[in-house]
């Protein structure tokens, strides 16, 4: 081969390489990361999570083999990372972001066209870190996303580096960084890809946050309709209360219904109660109203499958309060919004009104449910479980 064939080899596979190149940075994903900036990203998540590793460390693990830290031990975690100065924020529902104001001069900074670049911390449910970091050049966002985790021996490691291209995005009023990444799309992939993601920046109101906790996020919009449907005190017939036990029961314990102790069913005695206690029924309504075996005296229930159940996106929205009226009967209304990660990443997939009545030892029961601005028409049929008389 002479010098000159040579010389066409190289530069073909150089030309070769470079439209690879070129073609990713098209599709947006998996884009090449300098070298400064991965080790800038190493070195920044094993500063991190050394911040944290005594707390890790002395957290209860418990006995599984996949390690699920406690909601306290995140947050405490999430302490000390805000001390670093960066936003940081934590698994658990509902999160506060701490440092938020710096995420949110960035968005604002982005929305008028600076370039800029912000960093922000998680602490995942198995006390390893993520670090994104946010880059802004002026016309198109990226994402620099970087996670370290523990080893058998406690010590951190980096598991993945990567750089992406946003595809499109939005800061909403409410407080919500909404955005689409670049993701392999078909015939490239033949399942369809989300790239969709909703972070909260703006802190919810601590009484906004605390309700939310307290009478909607055990509930969701999924194996239930209490939330996703119009009904109130005159028209309790509707609700699905062989659904909504199970959710109930986690609301009332803190804890998953244990659906293998009842094989045969729930007993009457336990299922009239609790839903009693949360909704203003008697249990000769429950008994007519919902799916009932008078001779065994047992109420049906199915655990939620794709045999009852059809996936949606909305199935998946976040129930949160934004606000909050104290009535002069004495009930309350909470306004409540579907936060969808999925798909469509809205920070109100549907606006309803849930009217509650508190008692002095902090009890409530349900009253009715109203979904503003015809957004029932947005959703999709609800399907019950198991079906009704």
């Amino acid at each position: 081969m002479s010098y000159s064939d040579t010389e066409g080899t190289l530069n073909s596979s150089i030309n070769d390489e470079s439209e690879d190149i070129k073609t990713q940075w098209e599709k947006g994903y998996n884009l090449p990361i300098e070298d400064s900036e991965k080790e800038e990203a190493v070195m920044d998540c094993k500063a991190v999570m050394e911040t944290v590793a005594e707390i890790y460390r002395s957290a209860d693990k418990g006995e599984a083999s996949n390690v699920v830290l406690s909601d306290e031990t995140m947050v405490q975690m999430k302490e000390v990372i805000k001390e670093t100065g960066y936003p940081a924020i934590s698994s658990e529902t509902y999160s506060v972001m701490e440092n938020y104001e710096k995420m949110e001069k960035f968005l604002s900074d982005s929305e008028q066209g600076k370039a800029g670049t912000i960093i922000l911390y998680e602490v995942d449910w198995d006390g390893g870190i993520s670090r994104s970091k946010y880059i802004y050049d002026g016309m198109d966002m990226y994402v620099l996303s970087a996670r370290a985790a523990w080893n058998d021996a406690n010590e951190a490691m980096v598991t993945y580096i990567t750089y992406t291209r946003i595809k499109e995005w939005k800061y909403t009023e409410k407080g919500w960084f909404g955005y689409e990444l670049c993701v392999p799309e078909p015939p490239e992939v033949t399942e369809i890809v989300d790239g969709s993601n909703m972070l909260r920046v703006r802190p919810m109101s601590e009484e906004c946050r605390r309700l939310s906790e307290k009478c909607v996020l055990s509930l969701g919009y999924q194996g239930n309709n209490l939330l996703c449907s119009n009904w109130d005190t005159g028209s309790l017939e509707k609700l699905d209360y062989n659904g909504v036990y199970e959710y109930l029961y986690q609301m009332k314990y803190q804890d998953r219904f244990p659906s293998n102790d009842y094989p045969t069913g729930i007993p009457a005695e336990d299922f009239e109660n609790l839903i009693m206690e949360f909704l203003p029924v008697t249990a000769e309504q429950i008994r007519e109203w919902a799916v009932f075996d008078e001779e065994h005296q047992t109420y049906a229930w199915e655990r939620l499958g794709c045999m009852n159940y059809a996936p949606n996106f909305f199935g998946t929205s976040l129930p949160e309060v934004v606000d909050v009226k104290e009535n002069k009967n004495g009930m309350t209304t909470l306004t409540v919004e579907a936060v969808c990660d999925m798909v469509v990443y809205s920070d109100a997939v549907i606006t309803h009104e849930l009217t509650v009545q508190f008692a002095e030892d902090g009890s409530f029961q349900y009253l009715g449910n109203r979904i503003l601005n015809d957004g029932i028409k947005n959703m999709p049929d609800y399907q019950y479980r198991i079906p009704v008389k």
